[in-house]
């Protein structure tokens, strides 16, 4: 199967490396991409256990498309519509990009939506209902270049929904960017783990979940399951495989979250507990400035506000100073990776960073910024 896994901007090459970990073929990523081929266990695998990317599309037909008229028809010759939506399963549609007369996502969907019940009601007088909360299968649609590419999503929603995060702050980091971020700090488990401004405490989660082999598919509900082709011994197989854990070889040092409001901090600690971590991650209600580390090496690790969607501007400069004052003062030998959307604001931290990656939070433009501290 021709494939295509969406993924935060900046996270493409370690997204890469986690297809290829897991089976996936003739990977190359592209901005906010990754197209790759893989069989159906890869595909069913990748949905159990890859962390980084948010959906996966599976691609069905690509046919050419210079307007409204030659989408119609295209959509209606793309594939065995008999096999592939029977009039009892309800599905919905998704656009992305542009084409000529096609400007408006919500026309093209529309367009996309006719040409598959007008075709239904020919072929046998009913037709599927539109579903846009919970639909059997869910279609996509994206135009480039006067080429139509139609694929089917293995999942109704985000990827990025692990489930155990009900309770979020204000602007909680999506879980696949937190475990993308953790992943190219190449923190294995040896080290210390502390997160000084921690929220809903997601760095934390998808580090320690990750080291243990967590699969964080197992409670999903899955589109492909409603696929012509799905195989269920290879999925039960895949099942089976994604519930093993593998055994702690080392004890796990101190990993533990700050977090100033009492409120985020329990909410911090309920997510944790959620996740089944509450044996190896300690949430603590203070300020930062309060709280000791523990003794030898680690990892300091946050998202501090930068004033795009919570914080003050002109008071989070006081913030990263005291921030970078407490790495100077207490933890010398440590690193810190922060990221940062306001560049103005990291200056006030008094460090020089030696790496920086940038990285796409939502849609601020962010550097994901190491720092020795010394």
């Amino acid at each position: 199967m021709k494939l295509v896994a969406s993924i935060s901007q900046g996270l493409e090459n370690e997204g890469a490396k986690e297809l290829i970990e897991l089976g996936a073929q003739s990977v190359k990523a592209s901005r906010r991409h990754i197209s790759f081929e893989a069989d159906k266990a890869c595909l069913y695998r990748l949905h159990l256990r890859a962390r980084l990317s948010f959906r996966f599309l599976r691609e069905i037909a690509r046919f050419p498309c210079n307007g409204p008229y030659e989408l119609y028809s295209g959509v209606q010759r793309s594939i065995d519509w008999g096999n592939w939506l029977k009039p009892r399963t309800s599905f919905r549609v998704d656009v992305t990009g542009f084409g000529e007369g096609l400007s408006h996502t919500h026309f093209t969907a529309l367009q996309v939506k006719n040409a598959i019940i007008d075709l239904q009601r020919e072929l046998w007088g009913v037709r599927s209902n539109i579903d846009l909360s919970n639909p059997g299968i869910c279609f996509h649609l994206h135009l480039a270049n006067n080429q139509a590419v139609f694929s089917v999503d293995g999942s109704n929603s985000s990827l990025h929904k692990r489930g155990y995060k009900p309770a979020v702050g204000i602007a909680p980091i999506k879980e696949t960017l937190a475990a993308g971020l953790m992943r190219m700090t190449e923190w294995d488990g040896t080290n210390n783990l502390v997160d000084p401004l921690c929220g809903s405490g997601t760095f934390l989660i998808e580090a320690v979940s990750s080291l243990l082999g967590h699969s964080v598919g197992l409670d999903r509900k899955f589109l492909f399951k409603n696929w012509p082709d799905f195989d269920i011994s290879i999925w039960d197989k895949e099942v089976k495989m994604a519930k093993k854990i593998k055994p702690l070889t080392k004890k796990l040092p101190k990993i533990v979250g700050c977090e100033v409001d009492e409120m985020i901090a329990h909410s911090a600690s309920e997510n944790v507990r959620k996740a089944g971590l509450d044996n190896y991650i300690e949430i603590i209600n203070c300020p930062f400035q309060e709280f000791q580390l523990p003794s030898g090496l680690g990892l300091l690790i946050c998202n501090p506000p930068y004033g795009k969607r919570i914080g003050d501007e002109n008071e989070l400069p006081n913030l990263y100073k005291a921030l970078g004052e407490y790495c100077k003062t207490h933890a010398s030998g440590w690193d810190l990776w922060l990221l940062n959307g306001n560049p103005t604001l990291s200056k006030h931290l008094g460090m020089k960073a030696r790496r920086r990656f940038q990285v796409n939070n939502g849609s601020i433009d962010c550097r994901w910024l190491n720092y020795e501290i010394r």
